[in-house]
């Protein structure tokens, strides 16, 4: 089975996605430059916040098989028919 959670690099990422989505590092009361309309720190936000998502949702589906050897077995084994005794 395939765990994301033995993979130090995945936390890594994570935790700097974690760290970068919280404008924490930008100086105080910073409203300038506006980029569509929107505070420079919005636009970070939503932008991180999208490749937070993107990155766990790329994570769950490539690096992570929760399917367990018995059920791929089962799957890869004909079904029985109805008149058969299993």
């Amino acid at each position: 089975m395939k765990e994301p959670i033995r993979k130090p690099w995945i936390w890594m990422v994570l935790l700097g996605l974690f760290a970068v989505n919280a404008p924490w590092y930008l100086p105080a009361g910073m409203i300038e430059p506006f980029i569509f309309g929107l505070p420079l720190w919005v636009v970070l936000v939503l932008v991180l916040s999208v490749a937070l998502s993107a990155f766990l949702h790329w994570a769950c589906l490539t690096q992570w098989n929760i399917v367990e050897e018995e059920e791929t077995a089962a799957a890869a084994r004909p079904a029985t028919q109805e008149g058969e005794s299993a």
